[in-house]
């Protein structure tokens, strides 16, 4: 093995997966990169995903076991990634998969340019009822602003981790990916989007993002993200991020112009 390729931790977060978590194990496992630890942070299950952690844990050297008290998945990732040896990180929830290729070809991104930041592919969703596409849109700050077109497992660096904070755990309505990426991208660095589909999104109709699309929950978490990186949205958006996202900057923009004609 190359001692220059830098180690990747896969960080996963496993409440009540007990199901699918040794498929996502698996897909872990059959990637063609080498150098690659996984640690898989148990929060508090209720079902029997700890023991199908300990038993991959058993024949598989390199996966370690976390287990903690139901915390939250902020707090569950930031606890695998405070653990982790590897440079570059990868968080995969516990029901998600990732393609054989998904982490080789991320890690020659960042080996090619010091100044990229994350790395992530296309992507599908899937269910026991087959795939659909999943749209994601072009990666900017501006357009990051208005919403997320990075799944939460990207690649990037722990270094860059532990410059920005971490996942915020007081983040409790949703999304909390989102505002993750804005904290580490806010302030410049390199996106890659690799052309062709290195992850597996799992449809579930008990996910957390379900449960937080209520419009309840979206005035929560813009107030959220406002009371945080009103600076960041103040730069590309001219002002704060709105209820109705994609009105935000020219709303924004007439209110100021409305405001300076008649002050």
């Amino acid at each position: 093995m190359d001692s220059d390729m830098p180690l990747v931790s896969v960080v996963i977060p496993c409440y009540n997966q007990a199901s699918f978590l040794k498929e996502t194990i698996e897909s872990v496992l059959k990637s063609t990169y080498p150098k690659i630890e996984i640690i898989i942070v148990n929060d508090g299950s209720t079902d029997h995903s700890l023991q199908v952690a300990l038993k991959a844990a058993s024949t598989h050297q390199q996966i370690d076991v976390i287990d903690q008290e139901n915390s939250g998945v902020a707090a569950a990732r930031n606890n695998g990634i405070q653990k982790a040896k590897g440079e570059l990180i990868l968080p995969l929830d516990g029901d998600d998969l990732i393609a054989e290729d998904y982490i080789e070809k991320s890690v020659e991104q960042f080996q090619k340019d010091p100044e990229v930041r994350v790395v992530y592919a296309q992507a599908v969703k899937f269910n026991e009822h087959g795939t659909k596409p999943w749209n994601l849109k072009k990666f900017s700050r501006k357009a990051l602003a208005r919403d997320n077109m990075i799944y939460v497992s990207g690649l990037f660096r722990k270094s860059d981790w532990e410059d920005c904070g971490g996942f915020s755990e007081d983040m409790k309505m949703g999304r909390e990916d989102w505002e993750f990426w804005i904290k580490m991208l806010k302030n410049g660095g390199i996106v890659v989007q690799l052309p062709f589909v290195g992850f597996f999104y799992r449809l579930s109709p008990n996910s957390k993002r379900k449960r937080t699309g209520t419009n309840e929950m979206k005035k929560k978490r813009i107030a959220y993200l406002n009371s945080k990186h009103s600076d960041f949205f103040e730069k590309e958006l001219n002002g704060p991020l709105r209820f109705q996202r994609t009105w935000s900057k020219p709303y924004n923009t007439l209110l100021k112009w409305v405001d300076n004609f008649f002050s």
